[in-house]
């Protein structure tokens, strides 16, 4: 059937064009506008901005020190743009305009080439927005964003893909029936206003996009791309080493061909919420234990206040977690576990601004009492929370940030650059998010003024909703009602006497200042304190006056048990509670800790500017070595905990089946029903016992790196050692290790309230040498593409589908990861077995010059240079837990990757996908249930050797 809408065909009269464009691009300025925006002082990149002759806006950065380049295209083009009778289109024409172009036909090019180049990429469909992204090791950017720009100017639409992808859009839908976050975000849709385009259904699936004679889809696909995709309306960002002249030139050449159609973006003029029904509440059902309560308000937009940001300021205060905060006397009071707020969506023309709260099963109860502490708590606000002060505190914090900017991986950089280019002026498009301009008590209170009773809409959801004839939403089937709100009970007095507005923030970084001295190339151990190993590294490299510091309280008790894993969690929570209100400001200036449990014990890591620190490390020793433990925090916190357990056996499929093979085979991890038996049982006297002799045996280590010197490093590590570990008895704990598999396939089937069947097929090395993490992490490389393109694009099992490097603890493996929901078990396998003798060729093939390439790109990502100070830490730390003194396990295992010989590869290829010789298949669907037996089976096994 030939289409209404064809695409440019190859034609003699097409190439002279292309010709005519190229000489035209040659002859012509390089761009109609060049703008260099304000940078942090912190930021070595250059920047600039340009607009194409095709009104194409591009801000390019130029890093000559990055591994990796990246690009994004933002397209002002959403779900917010879909026919009404093709929901879902925007989110289709994303997928198709990966799959082929006039220069690169083949489906897969793109992909393939990104991928065997060390990169990555994806994109995503919003309400307003699409955004195309991807990122690639540096040289190859040029050949990149020649693919790229393509799928923009002339993609192919192929006509024999259509109904390919439609099925994987659809897989993609049945992937989330039974993922809350879409199924709430449904009933935001159907309880909002009608009117508004976000009421649409965004995904799209079969019965949206049918493709019949009566109703072909492509034409429409086609149409939708002409009326919507332009030039004009498009931000792309370019992230790479290159000279900003030799961007601009790649980008002109190239992004130059895209249609300038001269568009304008969609304008949304109906508010997101039906006022008339003000205030009203809606109650969704959840399949999870989650309980949640969002008050949202009606408010215009705010995009034009990017320079005073009112909503922000408010929004500070709400979300304050300080003495005498909302939060803080709700938490305490045992009604709420979480608070944040601030804007929700906005359209430009409309926007909301939200106080959103994850509720205790008594805060569930007490629903109009949190309502009307709030509305107290904002009258608080009204009457004596507007104060220069306030704003100065802000407006210092939101600079010491910007000043002292650490940049971040190139593709996020990119990412991040074109969705700000879509919203703000070249010039501010690198500082906007930090402006505070001007002191504006008149807006701040406009915005006060629209948080009142009469201009609310609750949003509640929690489980076994009661309601004999629900609403239903269409798509995900969610019941949910709509009840009168009920505002005319004022605040209970014993609460709202709590309530107290935020006092000056202590920790706001006052000394700045670099210490002295060259950068340390790694750490070293510098003492040893009463068997405290101090691990001391010298770092300011990144130019900005921050540290981090890990304490590890390594000691046995965390796993002797399945009970003494959950009664570490709930040491860990009331410790993490009786901490929040203290130390929250210390957040506000750019601090950041958390204490966590882990295999060997508890760690505390403390980061940030470094001039404080020591301050807010101390606190955190104090609350280890005497923990408040009270019956209420004893109470919620095991309940919380019983939850999150029965929560898992709601996860997709694949969550479940990943999480089997690391229960089964991780050394000190135990399965949720123990842990779950566990946490009913356990007493808050046994806690409090617990807790008084969790440290009766420590194997303690220490690491101090970044803007300190070795003294105030040692005078922390004396802190370490009086407040937690004095007196008490060194031990050794060692690291967990991975069970080794018997040889052969062994195979577990769960019971999972799913449609879709989950399939992770676990293939074990045979031990953990830097040569056989080499060869599966190489192997991993090379299938991956081409998994995706069989399994995913072809033969259309599922829209989750991948194939990873799945090492744990230095142990080598494969993942082969499906979830189908038209595929069973034996036939998914059947297609990984048809697959894995398929490319058992294609390896026979391959030559010198394609190993030479996978390997590098491997090598690549491995490598890829430190740009922020905090991974360098994470990197060390991890190498501590190690034990490797040298640091140099990734250079080692770079080098054992260029080792690897092709008849190597081959060999690990048909031991591990072809024989299946130490193998873990874990699936899904069905009636042969046999997990808790295989469960039991593998836990007896010794561990993987080292060689």
């Amino acid at each position: 059937m030939t289409s209404k809408h064809p695409l440019p065909v190859r034609s003699r009269y097409a190439l002279l064009q292309r010709l005519l464009l190229v000489v035209t691009v040659l002859l012509a300025p390089l761009a109609t506008a060049s703008v260099s925006p304000t940078q942090s002082p912190n930021d070595p990149n250059q920047y600039r901005f340009i607009e194409l002759d095709n009104g194409l806006r591009v801000i390019l950065a130029s890093d000559p020190e990055t591994d990796k380049a990246a690009a994004s295209m933002n397209v002002a083009v959403g779900s917010g743009n879909d026919p009404k009778e093709r929901a879902g289109l925007a989110h289709f024409l994303e997928h198709m305009l990966f799959l082929g172009t006039e220069k690169y036909p083949e489906a897969g090019e793109y992909q393939q080439f990104i991928r065997s180049h060390g990169g990555s990429h994806n994109a995503f469909t919003a309400f307003e927005d699409t955004n195309y992204f991807f990122d690639v090791e540096a040289e190859f950017l040029e050949p990149a964003l020649d693919r790229f720009a393509q799928q923009f100017s002339h993609p192919l639409f192929t006509p024999e893909l259509v109904d390919r992808e439609r099925n994987a859009v659809h897989s993609e839908y049945s992937s989330k029936l039974k993922d809350d976050g879409r199924r709430l975000l449904s009933v935001r849709k159907a309880a909002g206003n009608p009117d508004h385009a976000f009421s649409q259904f965004a995904v799209g699936n079969l019965e949206t996009l049918e493709n019949t004679e009566d109703n072909p889809l492509r034409p429409d696909l086609i149409r939708f791309w002409e009326e919507n995709y332009s030039a004009n309306i498009m931000t792309l960002a370019v992230y790479g080493p290159q000279p900003l002249d030799e961007l601009e030139r790649i980008v002109h050449e190239r992004f130059g061909a895209i249609a300038n159609r001269n568009l304008e973006p969609k304008v949304h003029p109906h508010p997101l919420y039906d006022t008339s029904r003000l205030p009203e509440k809606v109650t969704a059902e959840t399949l999870k234990d989650n309980r949640s309560m969002t008050l949202s308000f009606p408010i215009p937009s705010q995009q034009r206040y990017y320079k005073s940001k009112p909503a922000a300021y408010v929004a500070n205060l709400l979300g304050h977690e300080g003495p005498g905060s909302l939060f803080d006397v709700l938490k305490r009071a045992g009604l709420v576990e979480r608070l944040s707020a601030g804007t929700g969506m906005d359209t430009g023309e409309h926007a909301t601004l939200d106080i959103s709260m994850s509720l205790t099963r008594e805060g569930l109860e007490h629903q109009d009492e949190i309502i009307a502490l709030t509305f107290e708590y904002i009258d608080r606000i009204r009457d004596n929370g507007i104060s220069q002060q306030r704003f100065n505190e802000m407006r210092q914090l939101a600079m010491i940030d910007f000043r002292f900017r650490e940049r971040a991986e190139a593709q996020s950089e990119a990412m991040r650059l074109s969705r700000l280019l879509k919203d703000y002026p070249p010039e501010d498009v690198l500082s906007a998010p930090w402006l505070l301009e001007r002191y504006a008590p008149e807006q701040y209170r406009a915005i006060l003024n629209q948080l009142k009773p009469a201009n609310l809409k609750v949003w509640i959801a929690a489980p076994n909703l009661d309601a004999s004839e629900p609403n239903l939403t269409r798509w995900y089937q969610t019941p949910w009602v709509r009840t009168p709100l009920n505002l005319d009970n004022p605040a209970a007095p014993s609460l709202a006497e709590q309530l107290a507005l935020p006092e000056s923030n202590p920790f706001v970084p006052e000394d700045l200042e670099l210490v002295g001295g060259d950068s340390m190339a790694h750490p070293e151990k510098i003492a040893e304190l009463d068997g405290l190993d101090i691990w001391y590294a010298r770092d300011t490299r990144f130019a900005t006056p921050k540290a981090n510091l890990f304490v590890s309280l390594r000691t046995p008790a965390a796993r002797e048990s399945a009970r003494s894993s959950v009664l570490t969690q709930l040491l860990v929570d009331a410790i993490n509670t009786n901490l929040n209100a203290w130390a929250y400001s210390a957040r506000l200036a750019g601090l950041d800790y958390s204490v966590y449990p882990h295999l060997r014990g508890v760690t505390i890591r403390v980061g940030g500017y470094s001039d404080k620190l020591h301050k807010l490390a101390n606190q955190i020793l104090l609350e280890f070595a005497n923990p408040a433990l009270t019956e209420q925090r004893f109470r919620i916190a095991r309940q919380n905990l019983m939850d999150a357990l029965e929560n898992k056996s709601k996860e997709r499929p694949v969550q479940q089946t990943s999480e089997f093979v690391q229960t089964a085979l991780l050394e000190g991890t135990f399965p949720v029903e123990e842990r779950l038996a566990a946490a009913r049982d356990v007493t808050l006297n046994e806690l409090r016992g617990f807790a008084g002799s969790f440290l009766a045996r420590t194997d303690p280590v220490m690491l101090a790196h970044g803007n300190l010197t070795q003294a105030s490093a040692l005078n922390m590590a004396r802190q370490v050692q009086a407040l937690v570990l004095n007196d008490h008895q060194r031990t050794n704990v060692d690291r967990a290790r991975i069970r080794q598999l018997p040889s052969g396939q062994t195979a577990a089937h769960l019971a999972v309230e799913h449609p879709d069947t989950g399939y992770t097929l676990y293939l074990q090395g045979n031990n953990t040498s830097y040569a056989e993490r080499a060869r599966y992490r190489l192997l991993a490389q090379i299938i991956s593409s081409p998994f995706y393109e069989e399994i995913r694009t072809t033969r259309q099992l599922g829209y989750i589908v991948y194939a990873t490097a799945f090492e744990i603890l230095e142990t080598p493996a494969l993942g082969l990861v499906v979830q189908s929901p038209s595929a069973d078990a034996s036939a998914i396998d059947s297609a990984v077995n048809e697959f894995s003798q398929t490319f058992a060729q294609q390896l026979s093939e391959m030559d010198d010059t394609r190993l030479k390439r996978e390997k590098q790109a491997v090598i690549s990502e491995l490598l890829e240079r430190d740009r922020q100070l905090s991974e360098v830490s994470s990197r060390y730390w991890r190498e501590i837990d190690r034990e490797n003194a040298e640091f140099n396990s990734r250079q080692a295992l770079a080098d054992a990757i260029r080792n690897v010989s092709l008849e190597e590869l081959k060999e690990t290829f048909e031991q591990a996908m072809l024989e299946r010789q130490r193998a873990l298949l874990v699936t899904t669907g069905g009636d042969a249930v046999n997990d808790e037996a295989i469960l039991q089976t593998l836990r007896d096994l010794g561990p993987v050797p080292k060689d």
